[in-house]
């Protein structure tokens, strides 16, 4: 049997072998993780359904065909598309090389494209789209979302890698990468290749949707009640890996875990953008070299230097897990602790760096310098985290059955091979 706690205010996740006296004085259990659909929550709120989550696998397979569904029936939604929390989306085949981009307003989308257009692009057959020139695609999934849905975006894990920015739109929605509750119609992607050109085709996933119900987010008080049951954070030195201890873990009041970059130890430390390759082949899997497209970042004494106007990459000092029971958006850095910018805010789903006595798996950062040369050290604050109550836990974790980063360290995006 395992640990019993009492709680009789904030809700909490609950896992296998615990269990939990509730304000009413009633025990509840722990489901199995293997068979649970929902995790059991102790507390006020009884019921999963009453707290927000974000749906998981099964709930989205579910929506399939429905609220989530092909432009062109030919082209229905594909199994491979699913993740443990989120749905890639593909590029359909008509797209726009633009004036400049936009935010959508009242008016339809439509005559804001006849307005910046410039030429129309085919990518039936694949197209190069060049770097600093924005493009908006159509993509083949649209949406038809009950009331209490609201859907969410995120670039795919190599499209940042590739520094490629993207972000979504939806007709008559004035933000970006994300739907209001019950949105109906279709969906737009804006494209910016930043450093490379690059070759993307139709049924390209550059970007995810994920949807919630409700407020999904974990507070402070949940985010450390479920660090103290399942360490999120995990360091290595040598061959020996241990979790970090929850007191020197960095939990903000707004329920964000910070995460640090780590230079030292690692040779090189990063990659810097250069501009030495021709077209990055976003759809091919280690078919460039990397030295062709990035130099090395070496750390001296755990210090490097960025430099205005390249793309970096480096490789978190911490180790991340996402347990089963929820998934982890990547937050950019407050500006007030360093002038630099973290460009692509990653979504981790459910299983990232889990396993049954794993040690984590660092975070790939992405990032550029403002307008300046800035000194950046080992240890130094990157990015957040933020974590959310998810729907159960999915049918397949993330690395389950499809490629996936689950063991990386510094590591570029699939088109190149690895380095040597």
């Amino acid at each position: 049997m395992g640990a019993r706690r009492t709680l009789g205010g904030a809700a909490a996740l609950l896992l296998e072998g615990e269990e939990c006296t509730g304000a009413d004085g009633r025990v509840q259990h722990g489901a199995s993780h293997r068979t649970a659909r929902a995790v059991v929550q102790c507390g006020p709120f009884a019921s999963m359904e009453s707290l927000g989550h974000i749906l998981v696998d099964r709930d989205l397979r579910a929506l399939l065909g429905g609220a989530i569904a092909p432009s062109d029936p030919r082209r229905p939604v594909e199994a491979g598309q699913l993740s443990p929390a989120s749905l890639d989306l593909r590029l359909a085949r008509r797209g726009w090389r633009m004036r400049a981009g936009f935010l959508p307003g009242r008016e339809p989308l439509q005559l804001a494209l006849e307005r910046l257009a410039l030429a129309q692009i085919d990518l039936e057959g694949g197209a190069v789209l060049e770097p600093g020139v924005p493009y908006l695609v159509e993509l083949e999934e649209r949406l038809a979302l009950p009331p209490d849905l609201r859907g969410r975006f995120n670039p795919r894990s190599s499209t940042g890698r590739c520094d490629i920015f993207t972000r979504v739109l939806c007709d008559g929605h004035p933000r970006f990468d994300e739907t209001p509750a019950g949105h109906h119609g279709p969906l737009w992607i804006e494209i910016a290749p930043l450093s490379f050109p690059v070759r993307l085709a139709r049924g390209d996933r550059l970007a995810q949707l994920r949807l919630a119900r409700g407020e999904p987010a974990l507070d402070a008080d949940e985010l450390r009640a479920l660090y103290t049951r399942t360490p999120l954070l995990w360091k290595r030195s040598g061959d020996e890996a241990r979790p970090v201890p929850i007191d020197e873990a960095r939990i903000a009041p707004d329920g964000t875990l910070e995460v640090r970059v780590g230079l030292a130890g690692r040779a090189p430390a990063g990659w810097r953008s250069a501009r030495r390759g021709g077209v990055v082949e976003f759809a091919g899997v280690h078919v460039h070299d990397p030295r062709e497209w990035f130099d090395e970042v070496r750390a001296h004494a755990g210090r490097c230097i960025l430099e205005p106007g390249c793309f970096h990459i480096f490789a978190s000092r911490e180790r991340l897990v996402v347990p089963p029971e929820v998934a982890a958006e990547m937050l950019p850095i407050d500006v007030g602790i360093g002038e630099l910018r973290n460009n692509y805010a990653g979504f981790f789903d459910n299983g990232f760096g889990w396993s049954e006595g794993g040690d984590g798996t660092p975070a790939v950062l992405e990032v550029r310098a403002h307008d300046v040369p800035f000194l950046v050290e080992d240890g130094q604050p990157f990015c957040r985290l933020r974590y959310f109550r998810a729907h159960g836990r999915p049918d397949k974790l993330y690395g389950e059955g499809r490629r996936s980063y689950q063991h990386q360290d510094l590591t570029l995006a699939r088109c190149f091979r690895p380095a040597t």
